[in-house]
């Protein structure tokens, strides 16, 4: 079962939240596990909201991308196929 989403506003609260008290608490309070505070942690630490939100826009289109050029080189595959066929 997937988790609740957490807006990049409220992840960067969280992980300033959890520098005033225990990682512990927080993950307790906001009922995420702590590996999850930790990956927050490593992806968000440092960024501002403004920061997190364009990385998190450019991880986005990173992904669509990646998907782009699937389809185009299974699309290359089937023409190079066709040509194959028809070239005998």
């Amino acid at each position: 079962m997937k988790g609740k989403k957490y807006s990049i506003e409220k992840i960067i609260q969280i992980l300033s939240e959890a520098k005033m008290t225990s990682v512990t608490a927080v993950c307790r309070k906001y009922n995420i596990c702590t590996s999850t505070y930790y990956r927050w942690q490593d992806n968000y630490s440092g960024l501002s909201s403004n920061q997190a939100k364009e990385m998190a826009v450019l991880k986005e289109e990173n992904e669509s991308l990646r998907k782009l050029v699937v389809e185009k080189e299974l699309e290359n595959q089937a023409l190079r196929e066709f040509i194959k066929k028809n070239e005998s």
